[in-house]
């Protein structure tokens, strides 16, 4: 099971959720899911969405070495802002993930997955007071 989440930065809420059954590669699940924002909304992802610049141009992909060209200080420093902007979406997973459904095997039905994964969201929007 792959699944995807989108998170306010600001409010830290979860705004929206989508799966997909087996392996998948993180971009093509975000093409599939059909999420779209504004131009002005800037985008943080991880470098599992390499690609998504087409798309969304005002996003922001951490930048990655090679063989010939090692990251920079300034490099190593876009980076460290990119994943200390993505905490917030970090911390909504790791909350959902203390359920345990999530983070273990998921031995249920396939069709509930959705579901309870969604259950799971707006708890944790509940708790943060944003419903």
């Amino acid at each position: 099971m792959k699944t995807q989440v989108v998170v306010d930065k600001k409010t830290r809420k979860i705004i929206c959720v989508f799966f997909s059954n087996g392996k998948r590669h993180d971009f093509k699940l975000f093409k599939d899911s059909k999420v779209r924002a504004l131009k002005t909304i800037k985008i943080n992802t991880d470098s599992g969405y390499q690609g998504i610049n087409k798309i969304h141009a005002n996003s922001d992909l951490p930048r990655k070495k090679t063989k010939k060209r090692p990251l920079t200080k300034e490099d190593k420093a876009f980076n460290r802002d990119i994943s200390s902007q993505r905490a917030a979406n970090e911390n909504a997973i790791g909350f959902i993930k203390r359920f345990k459904v999530v983070s273990e095997r998921y031995r249920n039905r396939r069709k509930r997955f959705g579901l309870r994964f969604s259950l799971l969201s707006g708890i944790c929007n509940y708790d943060l007071g944003l419903i």
